[in-house]
């Protein structure tokens, strides 16, 4: 196989005509590098009064509670990103009920979309995770979840138990220096 020549690749921050912001523009040719949020999907799910939480075994956060949830492949929806998750992450097959919450995180450039969902097996650690459990509400280990977003989430789910067709919540109001 022959190598092709390399043709070394510089950006510059710069305003491309008819835009508003600075962009990543490569010096060589003018495309324009467009840097975007990153979508995660992920689920609160339950089993009768208990809700599945998992201990990180990755960083961010190694060692702290999460729910599953993370970033979504190319090609995939949101619902096949949110199930994908709870199955990498807790081995979790879950029926999705409804859109839970979505919420805006500029500061990490993320959009998070939780989706309530009915756990329909027993889950057990998955590869990002070192142990799952199945907590009651009293029995959350609320020092230790990982992100402001797993209370955001847990608090939607509590709210809505029982109530279907309601709108998706959002970021709690007061909790803007988190997200910026």
């Amino acid at each position: 196989m022959v190598n092709a020549p390399t043709v070394p690749v510089s950006f510059s921050l710069k305003t491309p005509e008819g835009d508003e912001r600075d962009r990543r523009v490569c010096d060589t040719c003018g495309f324009i590098d467009y840097v975007n949020p990153r979508i995660v999907a992920g689920v609160v799910a339950y089993s009768g009064d208990r809700i599945l939480l998992c201990r990180r075994a990755i960083e961010p956060r190694k060692g702290y509670w999460t729910l599953p949830a993370g970033f979504m492949e190319q090609g995939e929806s949101v619902e096949e990103g949110a199930r994908r998750e709870a199955r990498e992450e807790a081995m979790a097959e879950v029926e999705f009920e409804t859109l839970l919450a979505v919420y805006s995180i500029p500061r990490i450039s993320q959009v998070q979309l939780m989706y309530r969902a009915r756990l329909i097996n027993q889950p057990s650690p998955g590869p990002e995770s070192s142990e799952v459990l199945l907590a009651g509400w009293d029995e959350i280990p609320w020092l230790d979840l990982a992100f402001p977003s797993v209370k955001w989430a847990l608090e939607a789910f509590r709210e809505t138990k029982g109530r279907t067709g309601f709108a998706p919540y959002g970021n709690p109001p007061g909790t803007e220096a988190l997200t910026r």
